[in-house]
């Protein structure tokens, strides 16, 4: 599996998800992912410090990329550790990039598919993470899918 990368200070706030012996933690962290729409997943999350480790199975890659994402992007966490088993059928992974201050799904839209007018395409695939494609902010991680 894999180690990704976050921008510890962007994120949402989840109040006392990081405080050293937080016997709750796991449960805060499903309680997120539904309540970011991504309903209960089969899995389970240890945190160590400002680390995430994610285990379980879920059915798509892109399930797996949007818990992932889900936990990145809470303010605190630096990286998450991604032991997810996808039982689907394999598919390429999405690439993921970090929005930049100034930035618009359109502009990153323009970078990554060289046409601006495909923004929804990121936005669809953020989703039900993002509700609206106008707010995203620095620091947030986002899927690129093909």
């Amino acid at each position: 599996m894999s180690i990704f990368s976050f921008i510890k200070e962007a994120g949402e706030k989840v109040i006392d998800l990081l405080t050293p012996g937080n016997a709750h933690a796991s449960d805060q962290l499903k309680e997120h992912v539904a309540k970011v729409g991504l309903g209960n997943p089969n899995i389970t999350t240890e945190v160590d410090g400002d680390k995430v480790t994610v285990k379980g199975e879920v059915a798509t890659q892109e399930e797996k990329e949007k818990i992932l994402l889900a936990l990145g992007n809470i303010s605190g966490v630096a990286t998450v550790d991604d032991q997810i088993t996808v039982t689907g059928p394999a598919v390429t992974a999405a690439r993921f990039v970090v929005v930049k201050a100034g930035d618009t799904l359109s502009a990153i839209a323009k970078v990554e598919y060289g046409d601006g007018s495909k923004y929804m395409k990121i936005f669809e695939a953020n989703k039900p993470m993002l509700s609206d494609p106008n707010k995203i902010y620095p620091g947030q991680t986002l899927r690129i899918p093909e």
